[in-house]
């Protein structure tokens, strides 16, 4: 894993880990990587220092855990950290989370036969009732073009990467 602090194009300063250098590049390249304080994907690396260990001092203190205060230091002030996803991302995603699990607890799991199942029902074959599963693109086209009601179980993007 490798951490990178990153900069986007109005300057707000973040912090992100990546799995390598390339997994980096290719995120980025997709668009997948966003500032947390205003959504742009106009990201880059910004300059850091390498962390190296020292010998000749005692080991710094652990960092406290996101969301403890900050330590008291020398009396010089650090600056505050940019959060990795401002509140409303946050919410939204949490909403997300909240709608998928609900989702798949209320409806059954039907694997491949979903875009059958779901046909049969609309074309009243078999009795209606609340189904995910897994479609092709095109069977969803075919799906949405007899106006047959399919939507996606929503993704998250954690879920991603």
């Amino acid at each position: 894993m490798i951490r990178y602090t990153l900069k986007c194009e109005t300057g707000h300063g973040f912090e992100s880990w990546f799995p390598s250098s390339a997994s980096f590049d290719a995120q980025q390249a997709r668009g997948l990587v966003t500032c947390p304080a205003c959504g742009s994907t106009r990201v880059e690396k910004a300059v850091m220092a390498p962390s190296v260990a020292r010998t000749d001092r005692a080991p710094a203190p652990p960092s406290s855990p996101a969301g403890d205060a900050p330590a008291v230091t020398d009396g010089a002030a650090e600056p505050a950290p940019v959060p990795m996803m401002a509140r409303p991302d946050g919410e939204l995603r949490a909403l997300m989370r909240q709608l998928r699990e609900h989702m798949l607890r209320n409806s059954d799991y039907v694997g491949d036969d979903f875009a059958d199942l779901a046909r049969k029902m609309h074309d009243g074959e078999v009795e209606h009732r609340p189904i995910h599963g897994e479609a092709t693109p095109e069977e969803v086209k075919a799906l949405r073009e007899d106006e047959v009601e399919v939507f996606p179980v929503p993704v998250l993007p954690e879920e991603r990467n």
